[in-house]
């Protein structure tokens, strides 16, 4: 597989399974509390923190791959002026019956975080959790963010860490045995087609061209195991590493190694 793949594989893998959707019915009158219960379970001290969802009333919002919603709603209930693009149909479809549900009203839309059909200095935030990895043109993405922010406003982007537990354990279970680099089986194994993942040093120099420019990992329950994972036929592969897994060496490490690399950049 090439470095570069195609949004159209991005796309199809994302409308095929939304990002947390996994185990849970679409078709259920329960599946969006259910996702949003899970949303939060674990990284919800550390999506509140980072994101400060109440501080935006009134403020013009932009969050790009919204997925299910879980975030973007947060938007709308604190009162901000939220717009909210997705590659995906399904996730705008999903979104906005989310919003349907509850009598809310926001702008969402199909949209490519690398073309963003927005004018220039239009924005106080623009929000993305875990997506801009993921397309094919990062830096173009990123520099897209800069474009539609109004000067002084602010973007808070996460971005997987390389440097971190979950990318180590990735290489030690697909490329240590077939001498693949950490970048090829992240690119090649974990989520959608050529995932990225990047330093700390590399977040900042993607960010360049912002005025004031913040990156730091964090450790969430995934980089300590800290959670029960779904077992398949009895008890899972995934199951026993949890059994044996050195979460107070981990923790001795701190935020240093954590798989989510939280920026905030001010143009």
């Amino acid at each position: 597989m090439s470095e570069l793949v195609s949004k159209a594989e991005v796309r199809q893998y994302w409308d095929a399974e939304p990002c947390g959707t996994r185990g849970l019915n679409l078709e259920e009158d329960s599946f969006f509390t259910e996702s949003e219960e899970r949303r939060y379970r674990l990284d919800g001290p550390l999506v509140f923190g980072f994101a400060e969802f109440t501080r935006f009333r009134g403020k013009r919002v932009l969050e790009i791959g919204v997925g299910t919603g879980s975030d973007f709603v947060q938007w709308v209930r604190a009162g901000a002026e939220a717009h909210g693009i997705d590659l995906t149909p399904r996730g705008v479809e999903l979104t906005r019956l989310r919003l349907e549900r509850e009598g809310l009203f926001a702008d969402v839309a199909v949209g490519d975080a690398e073309n963003l059909a927005f004018p220039d200095d239009h924005f106080d935030l623009v929000y993305s959790w875990g997506v801009l990895h993921h397309t094919p043109d990062t830096s173009r993405a990123i520099e897209e963010v800069r474009r539609v922010l109004a000067p002084g406003g602010e973007a808070r982007i996460m971005l997987y860490h390389r440097r971190s537990w979950v990318a180590l354990q990735a290489w030690l279970r697909y490329g240590l045995l077939t001498l693949r680099s950490v970048e090829r089986v992240l690119r090649e194994r974990v989520e959608s087609p050529g995932t990225k993942a990047y330093t700390a040093s590399e977040a900042r120099d993607l960010f360049r061209s912002f005025r004031q420019v913040e990156a730091r990992p964090r450790l969430t329950p995934y980089d300590t195991f800290d959670y029960t994972p779904r077992s398949v036929h009895g008890a899972s592969l995934r199951e026993l590493v949890r059994r044996v897994y050195p979460r107070g060496l981990v923790r001795a490490f701190g935020d240093d190694l954590g798989w989510n690399l939280l920026i905030k950049a001010t143009k």
